[in-house]
């Protein structure tokens, strides 16, 4: 890898995520070595992936490259590589570029979609946790409704421009508002040959209400909202399995559809040798303790996603969510210092600051510890937030010109099929062609 030797601890993180990026800077100007892995050169404001899927942002206005974000930093190293493997005996990382020695090692490795099993909904729907998965999954939306221009099968023309969103929560109820607003003031003009008063866009929850981490007042108004916009919300329904095109249900109910988006629940991303059962809990988390470390060591911590800490007000350990991550990474960074110089950890504790999700243009719920409100400033406040947790200044303006050039014109500019998706389903002109 070509890592200096030093005199000084070396610090070794597994991801660029929220939290790692977090814990990174804490240590920027400190006596230590730090050495910061990931697969991708860039970190990614996942928040604002939906964004990216349905045309309103470009994938490099929420991505921002690694090496940037710590410029400059002295006994800074970014390595580009895939970690294979953490032998803890040895304190040493396995990667596809070499082998690395540490005297701490975090884990930051975040999350990915949990499929619970369903090999079939994992090969032919869609997922939207990376930068890529969002560019294949709005080629493939757009590539649908060019399809059904092509198609006389009026079954098959329908369920090209049927969508079915399996999950209720945030990510899913700010895809299913940003695409009811796609068929109201979109498609009308992109496709005036074609009837897209019969798009549907359909939204599935498990459980008896959507946005079931928020406030019930929350969730009824997010209800309301996506109703408006004519998204049809189905509760207490669990889809079982997907094979394309027939969306299968647990109840009397069934979807004809030919894109099938995965927002259902995340696990862990667990790495090799970290990974046996006493390590672990319940979403491939890593059991850890007030201090981020994980149970059964010293030197290995982890932090956001990936690390359960149980406590009273949590049991089930932190939400998996942007703000315990950060928060988690800037104490994790403290902590690291004082156990280097010998010093009393200081143990972690969560400032909740609240939970929101956007419904749509003007529209969006927002929980605050102490405040609960909805509506027009929720929307607000929910832009502000996100614009001020973007990394870069660049990225801040042009997401902000974006969103007030698209509120202005009620336009999407980014609908542009870069690279197309090929998926499984054919058409049946396309069968025929084949046979």
């Amino acid at each position: 890898m070509n890592i200096p030797q030093s005199s000084l601890p070396r610090i070794i993180i597994i991801g660029g995520g929220f939290g790692g990026i977090a814990l990174a800077k804490k240590l920027s100007k400190k006596e230590i070595q730090v050495v910061l892995l990931d697969k991708h050169n860039y970190h990614t404001f996942q928040p604002l992936l939906y964004q990216v899927s349905t045309g309103g942002l470009e994938p490099d206005s929420i991505a921002y490259p690694i090496r940037k974000v710590l410029q400059g930093y002295p006994n800074f190293y970014f390595r580009l590589a895939e970690v294979l493997q953490v032998d803890t005996e040895n304190r040493k990382i396995a990667t596809n570029i070499g082998d690395i020695g540490y005297d701490y090692l975090v884990v930051a490795t975040g999350s990915e979609t949990n499929y619970f099993g369903n090999k079939n909904i994992e090969e032919k729907g869609m997922a939207m946790k990376t930068i890529p998965q969002s560019l294949n999954l709005r080629s493939l939306i757009l590539e649908n409704f060019e399809q059904a221009l092509l198609t006389d099968d009026l079954h098959e023309r329908d369920a090209l421009m049927n969508f079915v969103i399996v999950g209720g929560g945030p990510t899913g109820v700010e895809l299913a508002g940003a695409l009811a607003e796609i068929k109201k003031g979109i498609l009308p003009k992109d496709y005036p040959d074609l009837d897209t008063r019969r798009a549907q866009i359909n939204l599935i929850q498990g459980s008896d209400r959507i946005l079931p981490a928020m406030s019930e007042i929350a969730s009824s108004k997010a209800e309301r909202f996506l109703e408006k916009l004519g998204v049809n919300v189905w509760k207490d329904i669990r889809v079982t399995d997907y094979n394309g095109k027939h969306v299968a249900t647990d109840g009397d109910i069934s979807f004809e559809s030919a894109t099938l988006v995965w927002a259902a629940g995340v696990q862990a991303v667990c790495l090799d040798g970290l990974n046996a059962k006493e390590f672990l809990c319940k979403g491939n988390r890593l059991k850890v303790n007030r201090f981020n470390q994980v149970e059964g060591f010293k030197e290995i911590f982890a932090v956001g996603d990936v690390a359960q800490m149980e406590t009273e007000t949590f049991p089930d350990g932190h939400p998996m969510m942007a703000q315990p991550a950060i928060q988690q990474g800037e104490n994790l960074g403290q902590n690291l210092v004082r156990l280097i110089e010998k010093k009393p950890l200081k143990p972690f504790t969560y400032k909740d600051k609240g939970n929101m999700a956007t419904v749509g243009r003007n529209k969006a719920v927002c929980d605050l510890p102490r405040f609960k409100f909805q509506g027009v400033f929720a929307w607000y406040i929910w832009m502000f937030v996100h614009l001020y947790f973007l990394i870069g200044f660049r990225n801040r303006v042009v997401v902000f010109i974006n969103w007030v050039y698209n509120y202005i014109r009620f336009d999407r500019e980014a609908r542009l099929i870069i690279r197309p998706f090929k998926k499984e389903y054919q058409t049946s002109k396309e069968k025929e062609t084949v046979s």
